[in-house]
């Protein structure tokens, strides 16, 4: 089992995700003997999971069942213990597309928190690629480091405590984007450049303030960046429901035949069903601001 390539048996060792239904899921560390309890009952490990294909229904003490599938960054996202507020992956998919990530990119990110954009970052960039993450906070750095080696990941990520806006990404001239999500982007702006390569490179800072925006976008054209951009991305997902509609009534047919119209009952008019989308009543606020930026090539 790795984050980063697929296997199709489930193995002692490996973090599996068990699904319970559409908004609830949990990470479990798969181990011999090992018993995890659910609200449909104990999964065992040994005769439940080891050795079943990823995807597999597995049936529970009490009679209820759970699916069990193979680790992705989107369900680590959903699913991950909160060291911290995460990105979700309404954003993650703006921050990958947005810094032209792709196999072999080399990425800075700082901070690291609970790693869920590092994960996703890791999947893309692999398998060639290299991550270089800085976490100012030491037990989270030490935390993430664990869950790297423990998702098999920890090859293609170096993990670093320190303050990056005062020691910087611990790299000079290797990246080719480089992502922040901490209190003060603007401090840490000359470091991000110093990190990017020579030629060109991608920048990317969430903020969920509009006055932190204002004052890295102030950085970035300090320190020369170019093509400076702010997004603000909101998910807004339509239900689909069946609606029955009347079908509209134009008057009697001139052509056609006598029929019981003609002798004066009331017509019956049909209706058709039809499946359509609503829009929700509510959708998720604001989480952040995205501000993009390209190291002009010299």
């Amino acid at each position: 089992m790795s984050f980063v390539e697929y296997s199709d048996v489930i193995q002692d060792g490996d973090v599996a995700i068990v699904y319970l239904g559409i908004d609830s899921t949990m990470p479990i560390k798969v181990q011999k003997g090992a018993q995890t309890q659910t609200r449909y009952g104990v999964i065992r490990h040994s005769t439940d999971l080891i050795g079943q294909r990823y995807g597999s229904k597995v049936t529970c003490s009490k009679g209820g069942w759970v699916h069990v599938l193979h680790p992705t960054p989107e369900l680590w996202t959903v699913s991950l213990p909160h060291r911290t507020q995460i990105l979700y992956t309404t954003d993650i998919a703006t921050i990958t597309m947005m810094l032209e990530l792709k196999p072999g990119s080399v990425v800075c990110e700082s901070g690291t928190g609970s790693g869920s954009l590092s994960h996703a970052i890791l999947r893309t960039i692999a398998p060639t690629g290299h991550l270089h993450t800085v976490e100012f906070h030491q037990q989270r750095a030490e935390k993430v480091a664990e869950e790297f080696k423990e998702h098999r990941v920890d090859h293609l990520v170096t993990v670093r405590n320190q303050d990056v806006c005062k020691d910087g990404f611990g790299v000079t001239g290797v990246a080719d984007a480089v992502f922040l999500d901490i209190p003060s982007p603007w401090e840490a702006v000359r470091h991000a450049k110093t990190a990017l390569k020579r030629q060109g490179g991608r920048v990317c800072s969430f903020s969920p303030c509009i006055e932190q925006v204002q004052k890295t976008c102030q950085a970035l054209m300090d320190q020369g960046f170019e093509e400076l951009s702010s997004v603000e991305v909101l998910l807004r997902v339509h239900d689909v429901r069946v609606v029955s509609m009347p079908l509209p009534d134009f008057g009697p047919d001139p052509s056609a035949p006598p029929g019981p119209d003609s002798r004066g009952e009331a017509p019956n008019h049909a209706s058709i069903s039809l499946k359509t989308t609503t829009p929700p009543r509510e959708i998720p606020g604001h989480t952040g601001y995205l501000t993009f930026a390209t190291k002009p090539r010299t």
